[in-house]
C-alpha cells in the first residue's frame, strides 16, 4: 500500500482562529471557556461553553454565500481554505478527479434547524420555510461545499459517528489514498452546536459540567472533582496526500499517517465500557496497522472529556495496551482548553498531536487541582503546563456516543 502524509493544516478553535494561533494557545495552556454569547443561556443549567471568538463569516466568505450556509459549514470553508493554502498546492496543476473531500460533523446544522422551528413551525402553523433549510442543515453539505468551491471531483462524503466523526473522516481518507483510489483528500470536521437545543439536551442527560460559579475551570479531565464536559465549537482541516505525489512537488510534510483503527464498545448508548475493552482493542489494532510497538509511542492525545466514567476507563485501557510504558509516555487532554468539539474533536486533536511532533512539546491538561484516587499517580498526564519533549510518534483517540472508538497514529518523517 502507498504511504500517506499530512501536507496541510487549518484550524479554527476556541483558543485560536488560525493554525498559528491554535499552536500558541496549545503551548500556553490557553483556556477557551467563557459565558455563552451566542444565545441567552441564563435559564439553562449550564451557562458557559468554549465558543470560537471574534468569528465574522463575512470576513472570509462572500456575504451572500455566508448567509446560505450554516455556521458549521462556514467553519469548514475557512479551515479547508487555510489548510489548502498551507499545503502549497497548485490547484491548477493537479488532477482534480483524484482529489476528494471527506468531512465530518456529528450533528450538522443544528442552529439552522433550531432557528427555522422557532421562526416558522411554532408560529401560526402555516408552513413557510427557508428554501435553504435542508441544504444548510444536512451534515454532508460541508464536504459538498468544499468540493464545489475548488472543483474537487474525487470521493466526497461525510462521516457521522458522534464524537469520533472526524477521526473516522481521517481514517477513511488514509485508506482511500493508501489503496490508490485518490492522490489528495481534504479531511477534517466542523461543529457549531453551542445552541439552546444542544445545551438543553446535554444538560438533560447530565453530560455537561454545571460549574457556573467557576466555569473557567469546568473542563478538568482526570481531576477528582470533574463533573462533565464543556461544549466547544470550531473546525480542523488536514490535507492528506500520497507520499510520492507530495515528494514530487516538494511539499512540506508535517507527519506521516501510519495506522488507524475503529471498534465498537457494544455496551451502552452513552457510557463507556467500564473496563475499556473497545478502547483497548482500537489502540492495539491501530498500533498493529502502523507496524509499531507500544514503546514507540511518545504521546497520546486522549479523548479525556472530563466525565467521571470515561476518563478512568480510557486510562485503564492505556495501561493494558502499553504496560509499564504507559508511565513513560506523555498523556494529555486538550479538551481541557478547547472544550469538546463533538464531531470536530478528532480533527483538531489530530492537529494538536502533529504540532506536538513538529515543535517538540506536549500540550497540557489544564485545570487540574485534585488527584483522583482511582487514577494511578505514575501516569504523566501533563497537568497544567506544557512539557518539552521530543515526540517522534503520537496517537490520537476519540470515542463517540453509541460506543464508536477511533484511534490514529502519526509518525515524524
Amino acid at each position: 500500500m502507498r504511504r500517506v502524509v499530512v501536507t496541510g493544516l487549518g484550524a479554527l478553535t476556541p483558543i485560536g482562529n488560525t493554525l498559528s494561533a491554535y499552536l500558541d494557545g496549545l503551548q500556553k495552556g490557553t483556556n477557551g471557556c467563557d459565558k455563552i454569547t451566542l444565545f441567552d443561556a441564563s435559564q439553562f443549567k449550564t451557562q458557559f461553553a468554549c465558543e470560537v471568538k471574534g468569528f465574522v463569516a463575512e470576513d472570509h466568505l462572500d456575504r451572500r454565500e455566508a448567509r446560505r450556509i450554516d455556521r458549521f459549514t462556514q467553519f469548514a470553508m475557512v479551515t479547508s481554505a487555510e489548510a489548502l493554502q498551507n499545503s502549497g498546492l497548485d490547484l491548477d496543476a493537479i488532477n482534480k478527479e483524484r482529489v476528494g473531500v471527506i468531512w465530518a460533523s456529528g450533528i450538522g446544522g443544528l442552529a439552522t434547524l433550531e432557528k427555522e422551528i422557532e421562526e416558522h413551525a411554532l408560529g401560526n402553523g402555516i408552513p413557510k420555510h427557508n428554501p435553504f433549510l435542508i441544504p444548510k442543515m444536512i451534515s454532508d453539505i460541508a464536504a459538498g461545499q468544499i468540493s464545489i468551491q475548488y472543483g474537487f471531483m474525487g470521493v466526497n462524503y461525510a462521516t457521522v459517528s458522534a464524537c469520533a466523526s472526524s477521526s473516522h473522516a481521517l481514517m477513511n481518507a488514509f485508506d482511500y489514498i493508501r489503496l490508490g483510489r485518490a492522490d489528495i483528500i481534504v479531511a477534517g470536521g466542523s461543529e457549531a452546536t453551542v445552541t439552546k437545543t444542544a445545551i438543553g439536551g446535554f444538560n438533560s442527560m447530565k453530560a455537561l459540567s454545571e460549574r457556573n460559579d467557576d466555569f473557567k475551570s469546568a473542563s478538568r479531565p482526570f481531576d477528582a472533582d470533574r463533573d462533565g464536559f464543556v461544549l466547544g465549537e470550531g473546525a480542523g482541516a488536514l490535507i492528506l496526500e500520497e507520499y510520492e505525489h507530495a515528494k514530487k512537488r516538494g511539499a512540506t510534510i508535517y507527519a506521516e499517517v501510519v495506522g488507524a483503527a475503529a471498534t465498537a464498545d457494544a455496551y451502552h448508548i452513552t457510557a463507556p465500557h467500564p473496563e475499556g475493552i473497545g478502547v483497548t482493542n482500537v489502540m492495539n489494532l491501530a498500533l498493529q496497522d502502523a507496524g509499531m510497538q507500544p514503546g514507540e509511542i511518545d504521546y497520546i492525545n486522549v479523548h479525556g472529556t472530563s466525565t467521571p466514567l470515561g476518563d478512568v476507563a480510557e486510562l485503564k485501557a492505556i495501561r493494558k495496551v502499553f504496560g509499564e510504558h504507559a508511565f513513560a509516555l506523555n498523556i494529555s487532554s486538550t479538551k481541557s482548553m478547547t472544550g469538546h468539539l463533538l464531531g470536530a474533536a478528532g480533527a483538531i486533536e489530530a492537529i494538536a498531536s502533529i504540532l506536538a511532533m513538529q515543535h517538540n512539546f506536549v500540550p497540557p491538561t489544564i485545570n487540574h487541582f485534585t488527584d483522583d484516587p482511582e487514577i494511578d499517580p505514575k501516569f504523566n498526564l501533563t497537568f497544567n503546563t506544557a512539557q518539552q519533549r521530543t515526540v517522534n510518534a503520537a496517537m490520537s483517540n476519540t470515542f463517540g456516543f453509541g460506543g464508536h472508538n477511533a484511534s490514529i497514529v502519526f509518525r515524524r518523517m
